[in-house]
């Protein structure tokens, strides 16, 4: 049984949100295509798909006198296998002008999420969705291509991740526990929207909440939401966190969730940041 946090202060909250997210990105590990390095001072790692959310370096720890060697390596690898990269630094990042130093070899500063959290004891489940519409976890390959096709159509990403993301649904699928779980919604058997969980860090975390333009405004993205951390909240876990982008922040908040902290994201792409060369 994984240990689950019940501390809710905010020092606590933060450090949650943080540690899901990092073990999210660590939890590739199970893949093949994928080379994660998670050292004590920085986690990141790097693919065959040169998309940069599927190459990342998270949760730096370094020290002034080494953060930019750190940041040389990483950049290095990607300019070797002609990747993107995205640098996402929380609150408990080190050192604190991370971010300078990140704009200081070439990467961009594109904004990020808002780190928000809720207490499944309190989660409001009133919210109404459509009667139509049923929600049912991706368990075989046709169900986890339509999940992956709808995640790239609603975050704009070209095509070519969908097969990225099925061959990776294989691997993590498999993982002992089933930390990483995927759900599709159908409104009146038509899939529509989907949603990720992922147990880890004592907390349950809700990624690639998406929901096809023609259908929104009718609590989908709720539902797709609470569903989930439902399921979670059965197995004992007593905190929810995700990373609400513009357009999910109200849906969230509907449901409970509170905002804790930012998580600022950094992207550096082939042929920009030459000084680390």
């Amino acid at each position: 049984m994984p240990i689950i946090l019940n501390d809710f202060s905010k020092a606590a909250l933060v450090q949650a949100i943080e540690a899901n997210l990092h073990a999210y990105y660590a939890h590739l590990r199970h893949w093949p295509r994928a080379e994660i390095h998670d050292a004590p001072d920085l986690l990141w790692g790097v693919t065959d798909v040169p998309h940069p959310l599927l190459n990342m370096a998270l949760r730096a720890r370094l020290t002034p006198e080494n953060a930019d060697p750190a940041i040389a390596t990483v950049i290095r690898q990607c300019q070797t296998r002609h990747l993107p990269l995205m640098w996402g630094v929380g609150p408990n990042d080190r050192p604190q002008d991370l971010g300078g130093r990140l704009l200081a070899v070439g990467f961009k500063h594109i904004g990020g999420p808002a780190g928000m959290a809720a207490d499944l004891q309190t989660i409001d489940e009133s919210l109404p969705g459509p009667p139509a519409l049923h929600i049912q976890p991706v368990e075989d390959e046709s169900s986890t291509r339509t999940h992956a096709a709808i995640v790239t159509k609603v975050f704009d990403m070209p095509e070519f991740v969908i097969e990225a993301f099925v061959d990776l649904a294989r691997y993590l699928n498999a993982t002992p526990g089933r930390p990483w779980r995927n759900y599709l919604g159908l409104l009146a058997g038509e899939p529509v929207a989907t949603a990720t969980l992922f147990l880890g860090a004592g907390v349950a975390g809700i990624y690639s909440v998406a929901t096809l333009p023609r259908v929104r405004g009718q609590g989908i993205g709720s539902a797709l939401t609470l569903a989930p951390l439902l399921e979670a909240r059965a197995e004992g876990y007593r905190i929810g966190v995700l990373h609400a982008t513009k357009m999910g922040f109200p849906v969230y908040q509907r449901l409970g969730f509170r905002e804790y902290c930012r998580i600022e994201n950094y992207l550096w792409l082939p042929g920009d940041g030459e000084q680390a060369s």
